[in-house]
């Protein structure tokens, strides 16, 4: 690059030609250069300038357009971190039909310890011992001083242990945050709900899972992140529930009964509004499964769906329903009951002498076994078995329980004699939760009912009709007799029309045979007869009363009265108001809609 002089020799010249001084010609030269330097440097700074304004603007409005879109966005909470990817901590809340909480989360800390970091061990040890008293301070301080680095103590903790623990001061105690399943109405409905545990754990984060009943059948749909925390809506009436749990467990204890199950069914959609079964647990405490002896020794038995009894007499509603139906006999049909009735070796007698005769009616309200083995016999064992598939007794019910797959017991070979017995309700085991839909169908103008523990929004199609309309006025007639004039008298309810079959069966032993002094004792009720809405079945295991100087045992001392006041207690929580009837009665009403 050629560089210009800063005293140029031909304006020197010049100037010295004119008298003047040459060094104004350096100095103006000097001037012209500092000015064209600044002028150079100043439109660098103004480029630069400009530049950084372009990439500040470009990098803000990025900025904003993200934090815009993220404002926009539906908010998700954080299932995992770190270590803990994959675990899925969300789970959705459980509801009653009207939306009471029966299950959902709380917030809570687990405990842990890292070893390495902490100060003071043993005095870590004795503290933990003293807040914890389950925890031993020497075990403690032996796993402590261990080689381990990182020690579960434990998976959940108060707000008050929390803070006892935090006061410590023991920087190697660390908390992990922590969702824990509660059940904030303990018992009620412990055997519906089942339960939940953890499943993967880390130290940020630990997943849910269920570990029976409705937890564990729709572990899937509650866990999924998809549903958006929707809650699961149940049958269940949470009211009802308490009222008929609270009416059950004292009947349980007046009867000094082994144990006792109910349940409460909508005889038109199928739901269940109460399902009890007692002993029962807390879930947020749930007890170890049992691993030897009899499982119904557990309070983890749902006896109203896992128990398979002999149901007694209640079945005899079926198989005068049967009879009618096929037109062998009408109501009034008159059978003779003189027995004891023989097949080989066997005798079948009734519990009492009731005469030589009785109409069909009568054999229902009366409780006749040989009267009820005569109808069998007319119906042959073919057309029985088809009837009690149809009402569901041969085939798991479909609950959405896991526990509730139990498949009803009968013979291999169905014999005329286990036709006979098999009327009577003795030699098919079957479980309340059966026999309360059995009679949901009976009450409900003859359609198939398939049980369900889920809300429906709206009724679902009618079922395969199993007996006519006309069949089922006929029967609902008889129930109701049973209540006014028969063998389930401490069943009427003032108001409400309760109409109703009582089963007093032997228990079988273990080993073959029946126990002389055990009964299983049963009552399936139906109210209003006149309007059926709603079936009852309660149970009771080894029920005695002391009543006349005498022990009873029969379904008419234990089960009737205790359901006759759940459902005194449950017709106002369930909207019913009670009716003012005739001394005629539904019979009569009945009769007429034939």
């Amino acid at each position: 690059m050629t560089r210009a002089p800063l005293r140029p020799l031909a304006p020197v010249l010049e100037a010295r030609a004119r008298g003047e001084n040459p060094d104004r010609i350096e100095r103006a030269e000097r001037r012209r250069r500092h000015e064209a330097l600044r002028d150079r440097q100043r439109q660098r700074a103004e480029s630069r300038l400009i530049t950084l304004a372009v990439m500040f603007c470009l990098l803000f409005g990025a900025v904003g357009m993200r934090m815009a879109a993220l404002a926009g966005s539906e908010v998700a909470r954080a299932s995992h971190s770190g270590g803990d990817s994959g675990i899925v901590a969300q789970r959705a809340d459980i509801v009653d039909r009207n939306g009471a909480i029966l299950a959902t989360n709380l917030i809570t800390h687990a405990l842990y310890a890292q070893p390495p970091l902490m100060v003071d061990k043993p005095r870590a040890a004795r503290e933990l011992a003293a807040i914890f008293p389950d925890m031993a301070a020497a075990t403690l301080l032996e796993r402590f001083t261990s080689d381990r680095k990182f020690i579960w103590l434990r998976r959940h903790l108060s707000p008050e242990q929390q803070q006892a623990v935090h006061d410590i001061g023991e920087p190697g105690l660390r908390f992990g945050p922590r969702e824990m399943r509660l059940y904030p109405n303990g018992p009620l409905a412990a055997h519906v709900l089942g339960g939940a545990g953890f499943g993967r754990e880390g130290v940020a984060a630990a997943e849910i899972v269920g570990r029976a009943g409705v937890e564990k059948t729709f572990d899937a749909f509650l866990r999924d992140p998809a549903q958006g925390g929707q809650p699961l809506a149940l049958s269940i009436d949470l009211s009802v529930q308490a009222a008929m749990r609270e009416v059950l467990d004292r009947g349980m204890e007046v009867t000094n009964a082994r144990g006792a199950a109910a349940i409460l069914m909508d005889v038109r959609t199928g739901e269940i509004l109460a399902m009890v079964s007692l002993p029962d647990f807390d879930p947020n405490d749930r007890p170890a499964p049992q691993t030897e002896g009899d499982p119904s020794e557990s309070p983890l038995f749902n006896r109203a769906v896992q128990g398979l009894y002999e149901l007694g007499s209640t079945f005899k509603v079926f198989t005068a329903a049967m009879a009618l139906e096929e037109g062998i006999v009408t109501p009034d049909t008159v059978i003779d009951i003189r027995g004891p009735l023989r097949w080989g070796k066997h005798r079948i007698e009734d519990f009492h002498d009731l005469g030589r005769e009785l109409s069909v009616t009568g054999i229902v309200v009366e409780s006749s076994n040989i009267g009820t083995a005569r109808l069998a016999q007319a119906l042959g064992a073919e057309r029985q078995q088809g009837y009690l598939d149809a009402l569901g007794l041969l085939d798991p019910t479909g609950i959405e329980l896991l526990e509730g797959g139990a498949r009803p017991l009968y013979p291999r070979r169905w014999s005329e004699l286990s036709t006979m017995t098999i009327s009577y309700g003795h030699g098919l085991s079957a479980s309340p939760l059966h026999l309360a839909a059995g009679y949901a169908t009976i009450a409900n103008g003859g359609h198939q009912v398939t049980p369900t523990l889920l809300r429906r929004n709206r009724p679902p199609p009618l079922g395969p009709a199993v007996i006519s309309e006309q069949t089922s006025r006929q029967v609902l007639t008889m129930l109701r007799q049973v209540v006014t004039e028969g063998t389930a008298s401490f069943g009427e309810v003032a108001g409400y029309a309760v109409g109703g079959k009582t089963g007093t069966a032997d228990k079988p032993m273990p080993r073959g045979g029946y126990y002389e002094d055990k009964v299983i004792a049963t009552f399936a009720a139906v109210f209003p007869v006149q309007a059926p809405r709603y079936v009852l079945v309660t149970m009771f295991d080894e029920g005695t009363v002391s009543a006349l100087g005498e022990a009873r045992r029969t379904a008419g001392w234990t089960a009737v009265p205790v359901a006759a006041e759940i459902i005194r207690r449950a017709g106002p929580l369930l909207g019913l108001r009670p009716a003012v009837e005739s001394r005629a009665g539904p019979a009569v009403m009945l009769a007429s809609g034939q």
